[in-house]
């Protein structure tokens, strides 16, 4: 991987599905089906990788949506199709941002069928919350069902922040393609068990809500710091 883009692409989309997996909605549900059914660590992380498998599945397959469209795209158009992708990620970039300014910087916050807003993170209020709310749930009502709920909660809920990563690798065809969903299933899956492990072992004070606060502007600045690289690079290509 020697193009310049194509590391920065690379980098950025790692960058994003990482913390993306980082945010509570993603390992917190786990931890604490993982008390209630009285899970051993091995099969509480088992359980979040599995369920993190169904989260990339749906995820690369958006994404494969996305490339399939662009390389029909970039048939007909040639080099312009690049262009075209940064300025769609400067925009994509500002939406993000938008949604910062006007207080949406929280993305995902699904749980057993319950919306959660600003009151997510990993203390001992929010966890409390979350506790109730799987009270009216379905998973704990056995293991199956546990399980089965956790993974249908991560498979329905794609990575969105990710897909504009995909449109900016179209111009390297199928190989960036496969890259590009090796580093989401790996970042993802690395980011989902890193924090349930973290949280089982007693590092579970940790803060992250400040972060999940701040969601929507850090991919905002992300998304037009690669479209800025992606129209300059490939202009001097």
């Amino acid at each position: 991987m020697t193009d310049p883009i194509l590391t920065t692409i690379a980098a950025t989309g790692f960058t994003v599905a990482f913390f993306h997996a980082a945010i509570p909605t993603h390992w917190l549900p786990f931890v604490l089906v993982s008390r209630a059914r009285g899970w051993s660590r091995s099969k509480t992380l088992a359980v979040a990788a599995f369920a993190g498998l169904g989260h990339v599945a749906l995820t690369s397959l958006l994404g494969l949506g996305i490339a399939w469209f662009g390389f029909t795209v970039d048939e007909e158009i040639g080099h312009t199709f690049s262009q075209i992708a940064g300025v769609i990620l400067l925009a994509v970039g500002l939406y993000y941002l938008w949604q910062q300014f006007r207080g949406a910087g929280i993305r995902h916050h699904v749980v057993a069928g319950s919306h959660h807003h600003a009151t997510v993170h990993c203390g001992k209020e929010s966890s409390s919350h979350w506790e109730h709310e799987l009270q009216d749930s379905e998973l704990l009502s056995g293991d199956r069902a546990a399980i089965g709920g956790l993974f249908l909660m991560l498979t329905l809920s794609p990575c969105e922040g990710f897909l504009p990563i995909y449109l900016s690798g179209v111009q390297f065809g199928w190989p960036g393609f496969f890259l590009l969903s090796g580093i989401l299933a790996v970042a993802t899956l690395t980011g989902m068990t890193l924090f349930t492990w973290l949280t089982l072992v007693g590092f579970g004070r940790f803060e992250l809500k400040r972060f999940e606060r701040w969601e929507s502007g850090l991919l905002g600045t992300l998304f037009l710091f690669l479209g800025v690289i992606v129209l300059v690079l490939r202009h001097e290509h």
